[in-house]
């Protein structure tokens, strides 16, 4: 399926950015703030996802029940995101649905009511949510790692916010953090389906004027914990021990990063990978365990999660230990490889079929790059990656110093937890 990305910029610097899907019924609208967990202050932890949410509390052209209705209405979805690094709203509808789509989501972005009553209500159901994650341990889990990845700086807080910092969370300090940050050279307007990128141009540029002019946010440099606890153990009556085990990896700019994608695919990343044969299928110690990669713009991290019957902890631990140790001790075989670069390059092309996945595509890309990186760009560089090179990342990366282990579960012996995570 041939798609066609385009890039405009408008005089006040909002960018406009097409995936052009000419065969496609359905059209995915998202707009882009370059905000997220990491601009926010410890004061103000969780800000950016509690304006998320006041977003769809109403306009002054329409009730909260209007912007959910107008879309869904004609058969569409609407929702929203925060991340670390940045927000996005988004909708889906038939093609024909476009310019309803995009005037809902920019009067959203350039008109909400910030009612004192609705802050209030918003406040309590966000605090509603902190408290199902904490009640969630295969959640918590993350969060606690993130704790021991990055400490005492944003990346290592909770995207929600606490229940402390969202009591502290003021009307006037939400109007201040969105005029700083919802500016036009931090926004970007990105469509998806069978549509001509000038058209979609000039429905944006009618909305131009009411975004306003200002300049991308900042945020500090993530700080790597070399010292520190290995291990984070909260003791808790769960029925399963949930257990997040990480390495810091690197930036999404690394070059570094196809390696480390197929090294995740033969890690963990499907019922084919090393772990899930090795803990579920030969050993019998849990029902799901995977692995996953995470990138922002000057750090990253490879995390393995899984959820175990509480006796089997350490055994786990031991046999995770000997998967990591037999990936940084010999190459991966060369069928080993190549299944992981077809089962990549695969889900890659399924997930792009959907004008849903493109947009985030265009999105993620634009945000975090500054380009759209081609698809076919991609595949050649999976496709060039060594069985050596997979090796060498591992070498690098796989390292009992390196390693940062969160527990959730009835144990209480830390030393004898963190004895069975060694990394030959």
């Amino acid at each position: 399926m041939a798609t066609r990305y385009q890039l405009a910029r408008l005089d006040n610097r909002l960018q406009v950015a097409t995936a052009v899907l000419p065969a496609m019924q359905s059209v995915t609208a998202g707009v882009w703030i370059a905000v997220g967990g990491r601009h926010e202050p410890a004061r103000l932890c969780g800000i950016s996802h509690f304006i998320e949410h006041l977003l769809f509390k109403g306009t002054r052209r329409r009730t909260a029940k209007q912007i959910s209705q107008e879309v869904e209405g004609v058969g569409g979805y609407l929702n929203a995101f925060t991340s670390e690094e940045h927000t996005c709203y988004f909708a889906k509808a038939s093609a024909d649905k476009l310019g309803l789509l995009l005037d809902v989501l920019l009067d959203i972005y350039t008109e909400p009511l910030f009612a004192p009553a609705d802050l209030a209500k918003e406040r309590e159901v966000i605090k509603e949510e902190i408290q199902m994650y904490l009640d969630r341990p295969d959640q918590h889990v993350h969060e606690l790692l993130n704790e021991l990845l990055w400490p005492a700086q944003p990346l290592g807080r909770p995207l929600t916010g606490t229940l402390k910092s969202m009591d502290a969370i003021s009307r006037r300090d939400v109007l201040a953090y969105k005029a700083r940050h919802y500016v036009s050279d931090n926004t970007l307007i990105a469509v998806a389906g069978p549509v001509e990128h000038a058209a979609v141009t000039a429905m944006a540029a009618r909305a131009a004027s009411r975004i306003r002019p200002g300049r991308r946010g900042r945020f500090s440099p993530a700080r790597e914990s070399r010292r520190g606890p290995l291990l984070r153990l909260h003791a808790k009556d769960t029925e399963q021990t949930h257990v997040a085990l990480a390495v810091h990896t690197f930036s999404r700019y690394d070059p570094r990063r196809y390696a480390l994608k197929l090294l995740n695919v033969i890690l963990g990343e499907n019922m084919s990978s090393r772990l899930f044969q090795a803990v579920r299928e030969q050993h019998g110690l849990a029902y799901a365990i995977s692995s996953a990669t995470s990138y922002f713009a000057d750090s990253g991290a490879l995390v393995i999660s899984a959820g175990l019957d509480n006796a089997h902890l350490r055994k786990a631990l031991r046999v995770i230990s000997r998967e990591l140790s037999r990936l940084a001790a010999k190459p991966p075989s060369a069928a080993e490889l190549r299944r992981a670069k077809d089962f990549a390059i695969g889900q890659m092309r399924l997930s792009l079929e959907s004008t849903s996945n493109q947009m985030m595509w265009v999105g993620e890309h634009l945000i975090g790059y500054g380009e759209v990186l081609d698809p076919d760009e991609i595949v050649s560089r999976l496709q060039v990656v060594s069985p050596d090179e997979i090796q060498a990342l591992a070498r690098s990366l796989l390292r009992t110093p390196r390693l940062r282990l969160a527990v959730i579960g009835p144990q209480n012996d830390a030393k004898a937890i963190e004895r069975e995570l060694v990394v030959e």
